[in-house]
């Protein structure tokens, strides 16, 4: 799904303004222990200062991908 967004980055947090969403068990993750890592279907999403209906607009376009 993260990859789906056109809008939103798929990125770790920069401390920017713009909405970033990323998946933590494969990127700030990655190497920490299986039982320690958050699950699998997690996406982490920082709202930046974008339009919240363009945000939700992208959002709902990316899980129309995968589902």
């Amino acid at each position: 799904m993260a990859a789906a967004c056109r809008l939103i980055t798929h990125a770790v947090s920069l401390g920017g303004v713009d909405t970033l969403i990323q998946h933590p068990a494969s990127l700030t993750h990655r190497p920490v222990e299986g039982d320690a890592k958050p699950a699998a279907a997690l996406l982490r999403l920082s709202v930046g200062l974008e339009d919240p209906e363009d945000l939700r607009a992208d959002l709902a376009q990316a899980l129309d991908t995968i589902a």
